[in-house]
């Protein structure tokens, strides 16, 4: 099908651009959604005599848009969710977790604006990107932790998904001995269970 882009699309085009798109991504998203006309003469000449309001709305929705990225430039969101010792989720954060962690903070976010191609399972620091505006992108972090402490300690650059960091023991520098005493008396033991083995050759 091929439509009017009423605003810019990324990787798609400008505003005012004709382009063919696939049936159902113009049924379902475009046309429903206000991004697109559909490529006929009515249509064309309706574009033409409201192309100056189109363009000044879409300056004012860019201007919002960049108002919200320099205020969440910069910030780092926190997600406290439950997670075992190497650091893997019991569940994951999608989008519908970061809109509701960014409205608690003040911002609101449709879920079509967050861009998170699968969702976030393992604790650390995550980039988060956000499209506010066709023309205005920004990316935020997303603090994942057990606590609000280990959230901290993160944010300072420690890695939380190692035994060091959970128990104080460095990996790296365990040894075998570490373990078991290298010099221990085996033999004790050996002694102690031939007498039942010449038992049992007895009984035979």
């Amino acid at each position: 099908m091929e439509v009017i882009l009423l605003e810019r699309i990324a990787k798609l085009g400008q505003m005012g651009q004709v382009v063919k798109v696939r049936d159902g991504y113009a049924r379902n998203y475009l046309l429903p959604e206000g991004k697109a006309l559909r490529a006929n003469a009515a249509n064309k000449a309706r574009f033409e005599a409201e192309r100056t309001v189109l363009e000044a709305r879409n300056l004012e929705r860019r201007s919002e848009a960049q108002q919200v990225a320099d205020v969440l430039a910069g910030k780092s969101f926190i997600a406290v969710r439950a997670a075992g010792e190497t650091g893997q989720l019991y569940g994951s954060v999608a989008s519908r977790d970061i809109i509701e962690i960014l409205a608690a903070a003040g911002f609101t976010v449709a879920r079509n604006q967050v861009v998170l191609n699968q969702p976030i399972k393992t604790i650390g620091l995550h980039q988060v990107e956000i499209h506010l505006h066709a023309e205005v992108e920004i990316a935020i972090e997303l603090n994942v932790a057990r606590s609000a402490e280990e959230a901290e300690r993160q944010s300072k650059g420690e890695d939380l998904t190692s035994a060091e960091a959970i128990y104080g023991v460095d990996e790296d520098a365990l040894r075998p001995e570490d373990f078991f005493n290298p010099d221990a008396d085996f033999d004790a033991d050996e002694e102690e269970e031939a007498p039942a083995e010449d038992e049992a050759e007895k009984s035979e």
